[in-house]
């Protein structure tokens, strides 16, 4: 009976303890760093006047807190920025300033008076926003990407809108964040042209004010719907918002009886804008419907539409064009919908959409809740990545691959289905000097298809080859990726193909992209093609073509030609050209492509849909050259990148971990015990660790920041091998969970972000302690006896030498470290939102605050700088041919 009571104070020691550190994390003031946060009032005001003037029609604006500290826990605060009268100007993109960690949202209105002329003023009282009606410009929230309108698309302010000013409105959620007093100046910065927009932006608002969900019941829908009496409308995306119950909201149009899906998400994840469905247009007699599904499960009180995050909202937002002739910049619905009429609402409007954990522990993570329950099931649950450490870095596993790998150049890497590691590389073959002539045609022919297996299935755990084929197939590999079917696509720059390849062990051919040994630049030839990226979604693929020609081309998956394009850039008239695109990776969550312009020393970013130029990262760390590319969409999302030698800069070679959406380098990672010779491809896995293909060396490296599978000593014993120890004893005392290889593995995958084998032990220690059973009381103390005993004896034999030796030992314990580097990051992605008061009066609500967008849509940073004058090319390969702008 002791027990139990000695047990719960360890817990509640364990919790205080957790809770200083999380106090104390020194992370906080890391993450602000990222914000683009200025610490100087007088520089947050200067950088609010701000005009960038690009071109003639060009510029942007950049609107920011004057340096404010608020006091109190939902505080909102607007400051005014006046626009210029003398012309009309368009809003096309919006790129924000801001962390979750400080701000909870933010919102931009366009109005004609604002109620205040100070330098800012508390907005979320009586006093509110603007004197006159307030429109909605853009909204932010939860870490959203930055917002790029469509082509020819612009929300209209200046002379002629009615909008001589813009209303910056900030919610700050939980003032624990000022708890340093640090002034913050977030804010975003908008891009803007003068030139007239055929088409002009607004915003549908559809949101209930009268729902009440009861504590307990499972279901609760709330409906809004409204006839719609204008001129046509075309919605290209939309958002749903909810708090913590909301489990789907769908938005429809309803013409002629017949409802058509504008769109559909779960408000518990990212709360950002989604491509609308595209053949949906709304005209005058269409109604306008939505439906949130809510449930009170868990809840012992009702639950009432507010601004707190006590309360709940219901809110489908439609993003909207329309001719400027007839342009409206603003509407809502707040009508309750007619029971009958949602008689007929399809059935996929009251199916929840299923939210990974990873997802929801992600969002509520920094999330400011009253809701302490649950609160306290999330920080238990997220301990581990809410404990932080500013320190990270991703370090190499030494002891990775336990056995020889008899690898030639690497080429590629890629991840199947499986999680595990894919290596491509070139066997016997080489790339020198005279591989090719001046007309790129291979010239090596006669020493046939490389004989050795090119493509190998590796454990990324251990590094043991699980699967070996590609021979007598290929004659100079290059990249490599693998589609949804576990297929490898594949380059061969001797071949000028890209080819499918089955990855059953029979290496079956299943499509041919260019004609085997002859180069060309038509659309059914490539030349020495570099790469293939491929759209998850519909299979499309993206290839990089390549040393001699400077494009990417775009097929369907049958291999039909779509599309092509070159080099992007944020100055139209000067397009600097791609120098040998080498790496292509296609981001799932933002439907883009990243090219490695490798150099030009630079990553660029384009829409997978049409080729248009989105960003581009060029950082004097890389030097000249970017070899390689890989994308994870874990929080905000990360780059991973690795350079290549330059003959013009002495800048060491590296890999580098980039945030995707502010462009910070925030890791940079190379081997401890020999140097990178040609780092030529890069890939992260499921886990955080990075693995790195050196063609130089003809190596793969492996990067982690998992303390358990780092190759250091501690106490002489490699912490590999007391994982293996652990193992044993468990499968031991426990035989009842012995299982073979391959079971073992499939749950390695299955459960990659889960504890290691170490935390896992104290899992299964307290959940045996739990039991009444006697002996799986016991076996806890068995286990950690067992565990003890030889690290002790080793422990103790390393000091007596160390003793004799130098009459003293220092021992060094190891840094605390968390699982890989998005376990340490991932924490800054989304939280929950707290919304603010109603937008327009209905019911008793105030209309000067409401809730706030969060955004979707491709970032507009660009990097002016000038591109690299390398004109070093893998193994002597052809320079490109000169190309016109």
């Amino acid at each position: 009976m002791m027990g139990v009571p000695v047990f719960c104070v360890v817990v509640l020691a364990f919790i205080c303890t957790s809770h200083t550190l999380e106090i104390q994390n020194p992370l906080s003031r890391f993450k602000r760093s990222q914000e683009n946060v200025s610490l100087d009032p007088i520089d947050c005001v200067s950088r609010t006047k701000q005009q960038v003037f690009t071109n003639s029609h060009n510029f942007s604006l950049d609107i920011r807190m004057p340096g404010v500290v608020p006091t109190e826990s939902d505080t909102y605060l607007c400051t005014a920025f006046s626009l210029p009268t003398s012309r009309d100007a368009y809003i096309v993109d919006f790129m924000p300033h801001a962390n979750m960690d400080t701000v909870h949202h933010m919102l931009l209105f366009g109005c004609q008076t604002p109620v205040s002329s100070s330098s800012y003023w508390d907005c979320g009282s009586v006093q509110g926003t603007c004197e006159d009606e307030a429109s909605i410009m853009y909204a932010w929230a939860r870490n959203a990407p930055p917002t790029r309108l469509p082509k020819d698309v612009g929300f209209k302010v200046g002379r002629s809108s009615g909008m001589s000013h813009l209303v910056l409105q900030i919610h700050y959620g939980d003032v624990s964040a000022f708890k340093d007093h640090h002034r913050d100046c977030s804010g975003v910065t908008l891009r803007m042209t003068s030139k007239l927009q055929p088409f002009i932006a607004g915003i549908y608002l559809l949101m209930s004010v009268d729902t009440v969900i009861l504590p307990g019941k499972r279901v609760t829908n709330a409906d809004i719907a409204c006839d719609y009496t204008s001129y046509p409308i075309y919605p290209f995306a939309f958002r749903t918002h909810t708090h913590h119950l909301g489990k789907v909201v769908s938005g429809y149009r309803i013409r002629d009886g017949k409802w058509n899906l504008i769109g559909r998400q779960s408000p518990q994840l990212p709360q950002a804008f989604y491509p609308a469905n595209e053949e949906v247009n709304v005209k005058y007699g269409d109604t306008i419907a939505a439906r949130c599904v809510f449930t009170g499960e868990g809840r012992t009180f009702k639950t009432y539409i507010g601004g707190t995050s006590n309360d709940e909202m219901c809110n489908f937002y439609i993003m909207y064009y329309m001719d400027s002739k007839h342009a409206i910049p603003y509407m809502n619905c707040m009508e309750s919908g007619d029971k009958d009429l949602f008689q007929h609402v399809p059935a996929e409007a009251n199916i929840p959409i299923a939210v990974s954990p990873g997802h929801m522990n992600s969002m509520m993570h920094m999330g400011h809740s009253t809701d302490h329950q649950d609160n306290k099931l999330m920080l238990d649950e997220n301990k581990a990545e809410q404990v932080l450490d500013q320190d990270y870095h991703l370090e190499q596993v030494s002891a990775w691959p336990q056995t020889s790998l008899q690898l030639g150049q690497v080429s590629g890497l890629a991840l199947d289905s499986d999680a595990n590691l894919v290596i491509f590389h070139r066997g016997d073959h080489h790339w020198g000097a005279s591989s090719f002539n001046s007309q790129a045609r291979y010239q090596q022919r006669s020493q046939g298809p490389i004989q050795q297996s090119t493509i190998l299935v590796v454990d990324p755990a251990k590094g043991n080859i699980l699967k070996a084929s590609g021979r007598d197939m290929f004659f100079l590999p290059h990249g490599i990726t693998t589609d949804k079917n576990n297929n490898y696509w594949v380059t061969d720059v001797a071949l000028h193909q890209v080819l499918k390849v089955s990855s059953d062990g029979r290496d079956t051919v299943l499509l041919a992209l260019g004609e085997a040994f002859t180069p060309g630049s038509d659309n059914k030839h490539f030349c020495q093609p570099t790469d293939v990226a491929v759209d998850t979604e519909t299979g499309n693929i993206f290839v990089s073509d390549g040393y001699c020609n400077a494009r990417i081309l775009k097929f369907s998956a049958e291999g039909k030609y779509l599309s092509e394009w070159g080099a992007g850039s944020s100055e139209r008239k000067r397009r600097i050209p791609f120098r040998v695109p080498h790496s292509l990776v296609f981001l799932p969550d933002r439907q883009e492509v990243c090219v490695a312009d490798r150099e030009n020393g630079r990553i660029q970013c384009f829409i997978a849909q049409t080729g248009e130029f989105v960003k581009e990262i060029k950082k004097e760390e890389f030097g000249g050259e970017v070899f390689a590319i890989s994308y994870s969409p874990a929080g905000d999302g990360f780059i991973f990148a690795v350079n290549g030698e330059s003959p013009y800069r002495s800048t060491p070679l590296r890999g580098f971990v980039i945030d995707y959406s502010t462009m910070d380098i925030l890791d940079t990672f190379n081997p401890e015990k020999k140097e990178f010779k040609m780092p030529h491809d890069i890939v992260e896995t499921r886990d955080g660790s990075v693995f790195v293909g050196d063609a130089g060396s003809k190596s793969v490296f492996k990067f982690t920041t998992d303390k358990l599978h780092r190759s250091v000593k501690k106490a002489g014993i490699e912490v590999q091998e007391v994982d293996e120890m652990e193992t044993f004893v468990r499968t031991k005392v426990r035989p009842e969970h012995n299982m073979s290889k391959t079971a073992a593995i499939q749950e390695k995958q299955t459960v990659s972000l889960q504890p290691q084998p170490q935390e896992k032990a104290e899992e299964e220690k307290k959940k045996s302690a739990a039991k009444p059973n006697r002996e799986h009381a016991v076996l806890p103390a068995i286990i950690t006896t067992l565990l003890l005993i030889p690290l002790l004896v080793v422990i103790s034999i390393g000091l007596f030498i160390c003793w004799r030796k130098n009459n003293a030992c220092e021992v060094k314990t190891e840094p605390s470290s968390v699982r890989g580097i998005l376990g340490k990051i991932r924490g800054r992605a989304v939280g929950s939102l707290n919304l603010g008061n109603f937008f327009a009066s209905h019911k008793g609500y105030s209309r000067r605050g409401f809730d706030q967008l969060s955004t979707e849509g491709s970032d507009q940073e660009r990097n002016g700088g000038d591109s690299s004058d390398s004109e070093n090319e893998e193994y002597s390969a052809l320079p490109p041919p000169p190309s016109s702008s």
